[in-house]
């Protein structure tokens, strides 16, 4: 089987580190690439029959991207996922262009796969609280059941992602008024801490049995390492079946129902943008689920008429 070549995979190597060192992307970010870009490259060396140097990439026409396109739709791959691993080759051909000074037209004007973008689904209120008081009840083991809790008080509470809270440590406790978190791609943002979650750690912390160190994770496994997010989507999972809740009752959706009850309330929508860590504000909007009546009264007070 015919490999890719030495001179694509460094070059591959070096726009991962380029990505992670200057642009800040997180890891879960730069295993996408690297997925998506070889699969790209392992295709391209296999349609033209050979190793694909440099020079040969720089050669890539609209005729080789739709042929890629069309394998990977051949196979399965759905819109979105196809739509993501473009995007990750075109980021990956702006800046071998840029380095080896090359037009790189074909790759970066082939259209992306339509799909229907999947709007979040936020708990409703009294969902979101019944959920919270219900990840109490999974676990016989006291201490256990205080942490589960004190996680998704602060999901829903902060509106942190699940590896936000989860990348806390000692150091963090007890919880200040506010929380410097450092989100997707290294970005700071400060974070108002509501006494229900507040509240909720220090009880965890009452009850844990391993010692609070700074530089250990806030929130431990039964062992003392790392909490895995997954038992925590497993907490939420059996929590919700109790409750008759969606699937979509999940961790994320408890930050989505953060956002949407913010605005729902009569928050603004670029505060709120700044509690998420979004560098959009469509990225935001898509957050939340309010109707088009209270959007445009957010925005009209946002954008007053002259």
């Amino acid at each position: 089987m015919i490999g890719v070549s030495p001179a694509a995979t460094d070059a591959l190597n070096k726009f991962l580190t380029h990505q992670k060192a200057l642009n800040g992307a997180s890891e879960n970010t730069i295993t996408a690439y690297h997925t998506d870009v070889l699969g790209f490259l392992a295709f391209i060396t296999l349609h033209k029959g050979e190793p694909q140097g440099l020079r040969a990439l720089e050669r890539i026409d609209v005729r080789d991207m739709r042929a890629w396109m069309a394998s990977e739709r051949g196979r399965g791959v759905g819109a979105r996922s196809l739509a993501r691993a473009l995007s990750a080759v075109k980021s990956f051909y702006r800046w071998l262009a840029e380095r080896e000074g090359f037009e790189p037209t074909a790759v970066l004007s082939t259209r992306s796969p339509k799909f229907q973008k999947k709007l979040p689904r936020p708990l409703a209120e009294d969902a979101a609280v019944k959920m919270i008081e219900t990840v109490e009840l999974q676990s016989a083991d006291s201490w256990v059941a205080a942490r589960d809790m004190a996680v998704v008080t602060l999901l829903y509470g902060c509106g942190l992602r699940i590896s936000e809270a989860l990348n806390l440590t000692g150091r963090d406790a007890p919880l200040p008024a506010v929380l410097r978190i450092t989100g997707k791609g290294n970005k700071e943002r400060i974070v108002p801490v509501i006494d229900a979650a507040r509240d909720a750690v220090d009880t965890y912390l009452q009850l844990s049995p391993h010692p609070l160190e700074s530089d250990a994770p806030l929130f431990r496994g039964v062992r003392g390492g790392k909490l895995n997010p997954r038992l925590i989507q497993k907490v939420m999972e059996k929590a919700r079946l109790q409750l008759g809740l969606p699937a979509t009752a999940t961790p994320h959706a408890m930050r989505h129902s953060f956002a949407t009850h913010l605005l729902s309330a009569g928050g603004d929508l670029r505060a709120i943008q700044e509690l998420l860590g979004h560098a959009s504000l469509s990225t935001t909007q898509a957050y939340t689920a309010v109707d088009t009546a209270r959007l445009m009264e957010v925005y009209d007070k946002a954008h007053p008429r002259a």
